[in-house]
């Protein structure tokens, strides 16, 4: 498959736990499940899926995903507002990476209301729960035609 056909979603520290820890702010879904209806909203896309709660197995997979996806879409948990190296990382790639958060960080604590990553991604969707992953694949690939 060519790369304008798959999209790779990363998502960082703590997200592992879905439907678990805080549903109160995060929802009661596991973001498996939400990925199964992702999925199916995008039958002729190849969307990929990686989790870690290590910084540098982040940086790696972003690094390893120039040049083979569409684009990216980057819930980096906890590390957007503390990794410098991150955002390196996304400044440093070719493909297009869009920040998402699941929670609306500037309603948030105020150590959670700035974000390392808005600046050098193409897009942000902040506060649509789960709902922004799929906002951010629909921006991904407009932009993608629109590269065309």
């Amino acid at each position: 498959m060519k790369p304008e056909n798959k999209i790779l979603i990363i998502n960082g520290p703590n997200l592992n736990l879905l439907g678990k820890r805080k549903p109160e702010i995060y929802g009661r879904r596991s973001f498996d499940d939400y990925l199964k209806e992702l999925r199916q909203s995008f039958p002729d896309l190849i969307i990929d899926y990686f989790q870690s709660n290590h910084e540098g197995d982040l940086i790696d997979r972003l690094h390893a995903a120039d040049g083979r996806y569409t684009g990216v879409v980057l819930n980096a948990g906890g590390y957007t507002h503390t990794s410098v190296a991150l955002r390196d990382a996304v400044e440093a790639v070719e493909v297009p990476v869009t920040e998402v958060h699941i929670s609306d960080i500037r309603r948030r604590e105020a150590f959670r209301r700035h974000s390392y990553l808005t600046d050098v991604c193409r897009a942000t969707y902040a506060g649509h729960g789960l709902d922004g992953y799929r906002m951010a694949v629909e921006y991904l690939l407009r932009l993608s035609r629109e590269d065309r």
